[in-house]
């Protein structure tokens, strides 16, 4: 992974909205911000796989509304990012890339608190992110994180031979949009986003299936205040990998865990989604 000197370098050649990396691919940022007001802190938001950060544009106007900036990436290869749709270079490729946002926004924003807020994929590279101690930040948010993704066993035979013989050969990526949401608004504006995608590569595919029990290793020694909001009918990750992170967590409040019966995986925008929104709103009211 890069270390800060290597990121730093290349802070020179922010262009507007897009962060070129140092292999010349882009990764495309937003930004919300709050206007007339010091924030009381900036929430760096990571989406989940075969999405984009503009479907979290409801997000963000609530958390400014709360006092707080927002900035967002959409991941290599996914949204207005390059890279094939799906792929993945490297294998730390995507926490590599995290660095890299997080360190510009340190740079724009150097004296205000910096939470990270990741859904699904999204969930698990901040966890990871901070598991593997890349860079410091105030606290976490982690929307049904993909620790376990649930696969079968012949998903799990392919995964020990694809990434060996094709790392970037790129397939479906198996997720059902029907449950992405009870919302059927929802799940027809995702299959008509023409920025959303279904492709997975075989050594993305493998960081999503091993990531996990990486962060659920270390989840006893968690130091970092998280917020983990998860979904009890998720049909597209294993919501008991969550409820294991929980357990495993120190028992004295670093991590606070909430399982919302019957919604499915993108919480934010289920149909009753008020309750999970007032959580997020009460703890952020506590930690900032």
């Amino acid at each position: 992974m890069l270390a800060p000197a290597e990121v730093e370098a290349i802070a020179a050649e922010v262009d507007g909205l897009t962060l070129r990396r140092p292999d010349g691919e882009t990764l495309a940022l937003r930004e919300w911000t709050v206007e007339g007001t010091t924030p009381r802190a900036v929430v760096q938001i990571t989406h989940g796989l075969g999405e984009h950060m503009d479907r979290y544009d409801h997000v963000a106007q609530r958390l400014n509304a709360w006092g707080f900036d927002v900035r967002a990436h959409d991941h290599y290869g996914h949204g207005r990012s390059s890279g094939p749709r799906g792929g993945l270079p490297s294998a730390m490729r995507l926490i590599d890339d995290l660095a890299a946002v997080v360190d510009e926004t340190r740079r724009v924003c150097p004296d205000t608190p910096l939470i990270l807020l990741g859904h699904s994929m999204g969930g698990l590279i901040a966890a990871s992110f901070i598991a593997r101690e890349v860079r410091p930040v105030e606290a976490l948010i982690m929307s049904s994180p993909a620790f376990d993704p649930g696969l079968d066993a012949m998903q799990k035979m392919l995964l020990a031979v694809l990434p060996k013989i094709a790392p970037n050969l790129r397939v479906g990526n198996g997720i059902n949009v029907e449950h992405i949401s009870h919302d059927p608004a929802v799940v027809q504006a995702y299959r008509d986003d023409p920025l959303n995608h279904d492709r997975i590569c075989g050594r993305l595919a493998s960081f999503l299936a091993e990531e996990g029990a990486v962060v659920q290793s270390v989840a006893r020694h968690w130091k970092v205040p998280t917020l983990l909001l998860y979904a009890g009918a998720d049909k597209i990750v294993r919501p008991g990998a969550s409820k294991a992170f929980a357990r495993a967590a120190p028992q004295d409040g670093i991590v606070a865990a909430t399982c919302f019966d019957g919604l499915f995986h993108e919480i934010f925008n289920e149909m009753n989604a008020k309750a999970v929104f007032a959580t997020l709103r009460s703890w952020l009211d506590k930690h900032c």
